[in-house]
């Protein structure tokens, strides 16, 4: 009995992760799938959000700014608006530039949004982070906790999912399509290209945010190793690229499908000790890293790629 509870809580705790890391996908898939946005900055709307949500609902400690004690709701919604400004006032400066510009642009400004985090002990607590997030159900008894956060990231994707494929399709979608396949004929249409390249600049980063602060809410705590690049921004972009860039279904699947085998290393890495308990932890990169090679050579567009117009082929 006690091995199948613990096997429902790993699965519970796949599934969540995915589901969260779904939602920073659609909001990747956004930027760059359907806009052509290079978005390296992923790890700092991801801290920005959860650190905002983990100051307003957590009670007051004395150790970091916060006490306000706000529902879980006003959390998340507090997250995707202080992400979505920061997103505004970087799109601003930086939305003109083109790919690696971009994406040079954005990463530095991540690390500074992380250094600030890390360093203002008064606000965030520093290095210590900031423990005893509530969590949405946790006074449930056994399993139910967990379980019910699940549903609750669950719903949450599949009502993003449904909004942006409405977006997409509608006459925005179609625009933001047009500026990244087309730049100067979006232009000559007459289409305003940097406001909408803002508009899904903050839409995105505030997805980011979200799943900052859904993060900081399952584990409970919020912390610099929380906020890692290489557990943001590389594994969000491999899960984009394998699964189908320009497809929300692809979006999801990459989470999925990656999130799924970047767990299962750490069942066998966990096994080893001494001096290959340091090294082994460095082939789960490997091992993403070969995964990414083997869809990339059998699926050049991904697992779930973007559906082309009528009329136009791959090559084009």
């Amino acid at each position: 009995m006690d091995q199948f509870i613990g096997i429902l809580n790993y699965l519970i705790f796949l599934i969540t992760m995915a589901g969260i890391y779904g939602v920073m996908a659609l909001g990747l898939n956004l930027q760059w799938g359907l806009t052509g946005l290079f978005n390296i900055g992923v790890a700092g709307f991801f801290a920005i959000g959860a650190y905002v949500s983990a100051i307003m609902t957590t009670a007051e400690t004395g150790k970091h700014l916060g006490g306000y004690g706000m529902p879980f709701a006003l959390g998340l919604v507090a997250a995707m608006i202080a992400s979505g400004i920061i997103a505004w006032g970087i799109g601003r400066i930086c939305i003109r530039l083109r790919s690696d510009y971009l994406a040079i642009a954005t990463i530095g400004i991540a690390e500074i949004l992380r250094l600030i985090l890390k360093n203002e002990g008064w606000a965030t607590n520093g290095a210590r982070g900031i423990s005893n997030i509530p969590r949405p159900f946790e006074t449930l008894p056994g399993s139910l906790a967990p379980l019910s956060y699940m549903i609750l990231v669950l719903a949450l994707v599949a009502v993003l999912y449904w909004f942006l494929e409405r977006g997409q399709k509608a006459p925005w979608g179609r625009v933001m399509r047009a500026i990244r396949d087309n730049e100067p004929a979006a232009r000559a249409a007459g289409k305003n290209v940097e406001r909408f390249r803002i508009e899904a600049f903050i839409i995105g980063s505030a997805l980011m945010g979200l799943g900052g602060a859904l993060t900081a809410h399952f584990i409970k705590f919020v912390g610099p190793e929380a906020t890692d690049p290489l557990m943001t921004t590389f594994l969000l972009w491999v899960m984009l690229i394998v699964g189908g860039s320009g497809n929300n279904v692809g979006a999801l699947v990459g989470a999925g499908v990656i999130w799924t085998a970047w767990s299962a290393t750490e069942l066998i890495t966990a096994r080893f000790t001494g001096d290959w308990a340091v090294r082994v932890p460095f082939l789960r990169l490997f091992l993403i890293g070969l995964i990414l090679q083997i869809v990339l050579q059998k699926f050049s567009r991904g697992i779930v790629p973007e559906k082309l117009p009528e009329g136009r082929s791959e090559v084009d």
